[in-house]
This record gives structure tokens, C-alpha cells and sequence, in this order.
């Protein structure tokens, strides 16, 4: 087994640079991870007691406030008794921070819709995502 011996002070501080960006890495990592975990945990309650139907490529939305961001795994468009869950293909662009600009290609939202996220404090472009198909979670009628 060879081991490395650092003599130089640039050698160890190189060192120490080096050992603080992994921990740094690491914990982003894991914060990004909660992120996720939370926002799981969310959709789960929104859909709890509703029951999953065949997904569809294309919704009809009435009202923008009824679409909601889970940060870290997509959007959710509640539409009374049914709620419509997209996931994004790149679920860590979504969060609190950014604000979503839809281009729509008619007059409902589809999965190839190209949505842009938006820094809501300085307007810029943060990524754009896209969304998978919608899965309706519609709440049984009593009775």
C-alpha cells in the first residue's frame, strides 16, 4: 500500500480545498435529495385517497392558479375532483425560487409544451423543463 506524504504548505492547502469541496458537494447532494424527499411527500398528500387513472398526453386548464409546482418533481393542476400530476424530466429545476413560462402549442397544456423556469428576482432563464404525461388522481364518488 502506497501512501502519500504532503510536505508543501500549497500541498495541504491544496489538500483542504479540496476535502472542503467534497463536503460542500456532499451536502448538496443530500439538500437536494430532501428537496425531492419533501416534495414527494407533498404529492403524496394531495393524491391521498384518489385513485390513479390511465395518463393523457394533454389537459384542459380553466385557471392558472390551480396549477401548483412540487418543487423537485413536477406540477400538479387541481381540477376539483381530479388532480393531474406531470413529473419533469428535470425535477431539480423546479422549486420555490423560479417561477414557470409556459409556451403552449394550443389551447390546452400538453407534455410537449416547452416550459421555461424563470428567476422570479431577476427575470433570467434558470432552465427549461419538459413534462411527462399527465396522471389523473380523481377522488371516488361517495356511495
Amino acid at each position: 500500500m502506497t501512501t502519500l506524504a504532503i510536505k508543501t504548505p500549497a500541498a495541504k492547502a491544496l489538500a483542504a480545498i479540496l476535502a472542503a469541496t467534497a463536503l460542500t458537494l456532499s451536502a448538496s447532494a443530500a439538500s437536494a435529495a430532501t428537496r425531492a424527499e419533501k416534495g414527494e411527500a407533498r404529492l403524496a398528500k394531495m393524491i391521498e385517497g384518489r385513485v390513479a387513472g390511465d395518463p393523457v398526453s394533454c389537459i384542459a386548464t380553466m385557471s392558472g392558479s390551480r396549477l401548483k409546482v412540487i418543487d423537485h418533481v413536477g406540477i400538479a393542476y387541481d381540477a376539483g375532483r381530479t388532480i393531474y400530476v406531470a413529473r419533469a424530466d428535470r425535477p431539480q429545476s423546479l422549486d420555490g425560487f423560479d417561477t414557470l413560462v409556459i409556451e403552449r402549442s394550443g389551447s390546452q397544456l400538453c407534455k410537449q409544451d416547452m416550459i421555461r423556469t424563470v428567476d422570479l428576482n431577476a427575470g433570467f432563464t434558470t432552465g427549461i423543463v419538459f413534462l411527462g404525461d399527465f396522471v389523473p388522481y380523481t377522488r371516488p364518488e361517495a356511495g
